[in-house]
């Protein structure tokens, strides 16, 4: 069956034109309108991709969940289901979990949603116990982006964590570092714990023993990055490198970074980070991509529930070198 995205193709417009014409928008040009028309004759294309959620008395809509609306990498994140919706004729309804300060807040959140009687729902976790879930797993499509559930048996979208980390931390070493702090908030997220988990590889293959006391947490505010990098360059032969685990830790450590140069990379690209002084070297990720891979695995899910489809898809990272790991 084809999609509203390959009637945009075909007809060379956007898939929100193409949907304006279904709702008879007066502002189609008359030409546009019978190119479109015409494309969906050729591909018979029947509106509503997900037919079969009407029929079980399910709302055209897919709901997303993600810890802050104003990260750069969530924001990406719900940008894309919103444009893989928009091309299945579905709307989303997006909610935000907060960063898991009150693990509550994401079940109240996640249930109020989900008593709207979705059609899917995409979620970017923020604890580590979705259990609770299953009924509604059982009644509708989840997917889970960025971090996978816990114990709960749902499709999940994730990035290289631990790979990612390890060739961060192997960046540094091969700019001659040996003692190589680790950065990051809380080791209860799991992204954080599998990138500690790479880090120590890296340290491993070039074998160099790991050191507690060089990993140092609480970084995710200004004031708790600055006591953290400065707990790391009091230690015993202090540190020479850092790896920050994630973007929110590098940004609150930046101030300090700053001041106070040391060589660094970082988990997670955002705005400007090529614009420091020093720049940021990064594992670049594709958040984008998590977002759209997610939501078509519910129209898909929604469409053929019987099809047999990966729970657990890892895509990959990227190293961008600038300058901060040549400090």
């Amino acid at each position: 069956m084809a999609t509203m995205r390959e009637v945009a193709t075909a007809a060379g417009v956007s898939p929100k034109t193409v949907s304006r014409v279904l709702n008879d928008d007066p502002h189609v040009s008359p030409e546009t309108r019978t190119r479109v028309e015409a494309s969906m004759r050729e591909l018979a294309y029947v509106p509503n991709a997900m037919a079969t959620t009407f029929r079980s008395g399910r709302s055209p809509v897919i709901g997303v969940a993600v810890p802050d609306l104003v990260d750069p990498f969530f924001a990406a994140i719900v940008t894309a289901v919103e444009e893989e919706a928009l091309a299945n004729d579905l709307s989303t309804l997006v909610t935000s979990l907060g960063h898991g300060q009150d693990p509550a807040r994401e079940r109240v959140a996640l249930e109020s949603v989900l008593r709207r009687h979705l059609s899917g729902l995409v979620v970017a976790p923020t604890t580590n116990d979705h259990a609770w879930l299953e009924p509604w797993a059982a009644r509708i499509p989840i997917a889970f982006v960025d971090r996978a559930p816990g114990d709960l048996e749902a499709d999940a979208f994730l990035q290289d964590d631990r790979g990612g980390a390890r060739d961060a931390t192997a960046h540094l070493i091969g700019h001659g570092h040996r003692r190589i702090g680790f950065l990051g908030d809380s080791l209860s997220a799991p992204t954080i714990a599998e990138r500690l988990e790479g880090y120590r590889e890296a340290l491993e293959a070039a074998s160099i023993p790991f050191d507690d006391d060089l990993v140092a947490l609480g970084a995710a505010t200004r004031p708790g990055a600055a006591d953290a990098l400065a707990r790391l360059r009091q230690n015993s032969n202090g540190v020479t490198a850092v790896f920050s685990s994630d973007a929110r830790c590098t940004m609150a450590a930046v101030p300090t970074v700053t001041a106070h140069p040391i060589a660094l990379t970082a988990f997670g690209d955002f705005p400007l980070a090529d614009s420091l002084t020093p720049a940021i070297t990064v594992v670049a990720q594709d958040p984008a991509a998590l977002g759209r891979l997610a939501a078509a695995r519910l129209v898909e899910r929604a469409a053929h529930p019987d099809r047999v489809l990966p729970r657990r898809t890892v895509l990959p990272v990227t190293l961008i070198e600038r300058t901060s790991c040549r400090v």
